[in-house]
């Protein structure tokens, strides 16, 4: 059985592809607003970064209701189109001197508000457009598309900022979403092809999403040390941004780079994950590869020792950033397959946002808290401190029973019910 053979998943592959694009710019014109047109400081910069992500732990739980209780085609075509406005209005106010730091966190709330609802529909149309056994493949060529962005994306960022400043950069993401809004309308799939739950009480149907997840033997394991890897990961990704720009000087075109051979390891990664997968495990592969993470932000770190705006410099965030796409590449796949394949199609919704709110709600503590432990010990320290922290993310994943978690892990709806 064949991807290609699936009614509407290559369709659903070009629009979250295209969409991918668009995103890695904005990830650093958002970084060059903040940081060399706003001049906000590590703290505002950490901030800038969990506006994006707050919505998840107000509403996360209460959107998986939600999104299980809808058609999930007109939710991705609504808030593909919500998110364009947005972008658009925050170039604007960028061109007209009109921007501030309390502007710019608002405006990415609300953003957030609807990738919050977008991400949830986004899992659940997955497992509808391909059989569960074809998960893992389906997820793994949406990865490979996503560092193929990942690779180019950041590259052209840089480019564009500097050709056309990061307002315009913004509005070329803008045209992103709405190319993904018209290419998910042409998708054939059916209102009656995703189950909408209709009974039962908001609050009952949180609290079974919940005990889905916290009470399975390895979902549990798993959604809890990732909650946690979140927090360190948003935490060097702020002290990332403030020590490459401003201390490492290294420029929006020079992050570009950098963060493009991030894009290249993940490229790699996504096309072993299969493989890899297959071998050693579902739960193995996770933990194998984030293994990876703490090697990396030591590297990064170590670029302190070059001289400022250096080839030397570009090149050890360049082996640092390529080691995490590695990384992520590599597990993605995997975590977001394994998640698919053992849950009933009727909790995907619920599962996916209980997961993602709770991941990026940890990012509205740990962003600011990177920002201000730099601005309290330094940048390089607190690089250090996150790659502590991954290690002992690595160590409770491997002393877990996740370490056995495999893909023909299934259990029934009446698990799901318990």
């Amino acid at each position: 059985m064949k991807l290609t053979e699936q009614p509407g998943f290559v369709r659903f592959w070009v629009a979250s592809t295209v969409s991918d694009f668009g995103t890695y710019i904005t990830t650093i014109a958002i970084s060059v607003i903040a940081v060399l047109e706003l001049d906000a400081s590590s703290t505002e910069v950490g901030l800038v970064r969990a506006a994006r992500w707050l919505p998840y732990p107000f509403f996360g739980l209460l959107a998986g209701v939600w999104v299980d209780r809808h058609s999930h085609k007109p939710l991705l075509i609504a808030t593909d189109i919500g998110r364009a406005l947005l972008l658009a209005v925050v170039a604007t106010l960028s061109f007209a001197g009109w921007l501030t730091i309390p502007w710019l966190l608002s405006l990415l709330f609300a953003f957030g508000l609807l990738s919050l609802a977008g991400d949830a529909a986004f899992q659940a149309v997955t497992t509808v457009l391909v059989p569960r056994e074809l998960l893992v493949r389906a997820n793994a060529r949406i990865e490979q598309s996503d560092s193929v962005a990942q690779t180019t994306g950041p590259a052209l960022a840089g480019w564009l900022i500097q050709i056309l400043t990061a307002p315009a950069a913004l509005l070329i993401d803008a045209a992103s979403y709405v190319i993904s809004a018209v290419v998910v309308a042409s998708i054939p799939l059916r209102t009656s092809d995703t189950p909408r739950l209709e009974t039962g009480t908001v609050g009952g149907q949180v609290r079974e999403g919940l005990a889905w997840v916290y009470r399975h033997p390895r979902l549990g394991p798993l959604a809890l040390t990732t909650h946690l890897w979140f927090i360190f990961f948003s935490m060097f990704g702020t002290v990332f941004t403030v020590f490459a720009l401003r201390e490492r000087e290294l420029g929006a075109d020079g992050l570009g780079i950098v963060l493009a051979l991030s894009g290249v390891g993940a490229v790699v990664g996504s096309l072993l994950t299969t493989r890899v997968g297959e071998a050693l495990g579902t739960g193995r592969t996770i933990i194998y590869s984030r293994c990876l993470y703490p090697v990396a932000f030591a590297i990064i770190a170590c670029a302190g020792f070059a001289t400022v705006g250096s080839l030397p410099s570009l090149a050890i965030f360049g082996a640092g950033q390529a080691l995490i796409g590695l990384a992520l590449g590599l597990e993605g796949a995997q975590e977001m397959g394994y998640q698919q394949a053992v849950t009933p199609v009727r909790l995907i919704g619920r599962m996916a946002a209980t997961v993602r709110s709770l991941n990026r709600g940890v990012v509205v503590v740990g962003a600011p808290l990177g920002g201000i432990l730099a601005g309290a010990i330094g940048n390089r320290p607190t690089l250090l401190v996150c790659a502590g922290g991954m290690i002992v993310v690595v160590l409770l994943m491997a002393l877990s029973d996740l370490r056995n978690a495999r893909m023909e892990d299934q259990l029934s709806d009446d698990v799901a019910s318990q």
